[in-house]
């Protein structure tokens, strides 16, 4: 099992469910870090001092306080501590549901696991540490429905129609939009006949529908 690992969430009681998992799987030793910044420096640290951590299992999310930060969510020190130790094995721990959102950690950041936040995640997070110790790339099949039913096929015209719409934009303002980020075609029939394709592709009965599934799903 893993000797030393860093656990990067800011919230008492989730750090107290974390405890008891590492202490069931017998990890002798274990620091936590309740922002990215600290995270990070005790990474880069103890690859200086010859004992780096074998393994960081961090939220995504941090709450902002009177604290000056130089990275903001867990992407952003997977980024970085990537550059000091590449081979670092990262578990997620998090409520994220978009599942476009964690295909990118697993393709862009190249996490191990992504464990959600729920009433057995502790279990799960169990499980999922002894197989990341096996060197196992662990997906739950939930996430890997929810990836493969995540549309996949709208290329950038199409988002940013989705994107406009979702900021509450008339269809007249995203004519004018368009015509200004000249993104073709910018008709007001176009529009209306591709904003008819994609309610059809995404299953919505109207637009507040399918701007609702674009964001669970992290197109938007």
């Amino acid at each position: 099992m893993f000797k030393k690992v860093l656990v990067v969430e800011d919230q008492e009681i989730a750090n107290l469910g974390i405890t008891r998992s590492l202490q069931e799987l017998s990890v002798p030793h274990f620091d936590f870090a309740a922002y990215c910044d600290e995270a990070f420096h005790k990474i880069v640290q103890a690859v200086k001092e010859g004992a780096p951590y074998d393994l960081v299992v961090s939220d995504l999310s941090f709450e902002k306080d009177h604290i000056s930060q130089s990275l903001h969510s867990g992407q952003e020190l997977i980024r970085e501590a990537r550059k000091v130790q590449p081979d670092l094995k990262i578990v997620v721990l998090s409520v994220e549901k978009k599942a476009r959102t964690i295909e990118d950690l697993y393709k862009v950041y190249g996490i191990q696991a992504f464990v959600s936040k729920s009433r057995n995640d502790g279990r799960e997070l169990r499980s999922t540490l002894r197989r990341v110790f096996e060197g196992e790339t662990v997906m739950s099949q939930a996430i890997l429905n929810a990836i493969r039913n995540s549309p996949c096929d709208l290329n950038a015209y199409d988002l940013k129609l989705l994107e406009l719409l979702s900021q509450g934009h008339r269809q007249k303002e995203i004519e004018n939009l368009m015509k200004q980020f000249a993104m073709k075609p910018y008709g007001r029939r176009s529009i209306e006949k591709r904003l008819n394709e994609l309610r059809d592709i995404l299953g919505a009965k109207n637009n507040i529908e399918m701007i609702v599934i674009c964001k669970d799903t992290g197109l938007i």
